[in-house]
């Protein structure tokens, strides 16, 4: 009797090894596979892909800046940011500099838009938001204002959004509304007064920082707004509107 229970024992303990064992085994599989993501900010973009290739992450240039601190060809952001703990061949996705802005900003309003688009790509520009507005003076397609402004310095993006003459669209039950959402607050009330519309009180909100994505998502992080940007309108685009309708911008500051 005294052997069976010694026996018992001994398997017992053996059992609880093999449990211990199993477990820190798990332990080093799941967390072997996590790495903390480096500061890759400052490095030129072959520096912080060999930086991070050296921990299994991928990496890719998703955007552009200009920057007269950060010199081009160096990243200026990253996200997610150095510090947060990933897997192994999570993706890394870097902001680099294009350095001080030495292209200047054409001047396309007054063009017809496929015109203005190939202006801007010309000078090696990027064509951001574009929104329609109905403007009385000026022919459908042709551009009425753009941001930045022509020749304007400090630019931070290297993109001209425009604002382009909708269709005639106004009739007895109105027009509809554009969708002004990602311009600059001059050029969004310049178009609305020119429409003959009505500026109601504007609201400013702070600007926020995105939130980063989890790691679990795959989406791409959430680009800053810049100050002075309208991100959100009353009413919406869409909505059938008519000279009596006060039109209420929410301006980032």
């Amino acid at each position: 009797m005294i052997r069976f229970f010694q026996f018992v024992l001994v398997v017992l303990l053996l059992a609880v090894v093999a449990l211990l064992s199993a477990v820190t085994t798990m332990h080093f599989a799941i967390h072997g596979a996590e790495v903390k993501v480096p500061d890759l900010k400052g490095l030129t973009t072959a520096e912080a892909t060999r930086r991070a290739a050296d921990l299994g992450l991928n990496t890719s240039v998703d955007n552009h800046f200009y920057s007269v601190e950060i010199p081009a060809g160096h990243i200026i952001n990253q996200s997610p940011v150095a510090g947060t703990t990933v897997r192994r061949e999570w993706h890394v996705r870097l902001t680099d500099s294009l350095g001080p802005q030495r292209v200047a900003i054409p001047n396309v309003t007054g063009e017809q838009q496929r015109v203005a688009t190939i202006a801007i790509r010309r000078v090696g520009l990027e064509l951001g938001t574009t929104a329609e507005m109905p403007w009385a003076s000026a022919a459908a397609g042709t551009v009425i204002a753009q941001n930045p402004q022509p020749d304007a310095a400090g630019v931070e993006r290297p993109s001209i959004s425009l604002l382009v003459a909708a269709p005639d669209t106004q009739s007895s039950g109105g027009m509809v509304m554009p969708d002004l959402t990602g311009q600059s607050f001059q050029v969004a009330a310049m178009a609305i007064t020119h429409a003959g519309l009505k500026l109601a009180s504007v609201k400013e909100t702070p600007v926020s920082i995105p939130s980063i994505p989890g790691t679990n998502s795959n989406e791409p992080p959430a680009l800053p707004i810049p100050a002075g940007a309208v991100v959100n309108q009353n009413p919406p685009a869409g909505y059938r509107i008519d000279t009596n309708t006060p039109i209420e911008l929410t301006v980032a500051h």
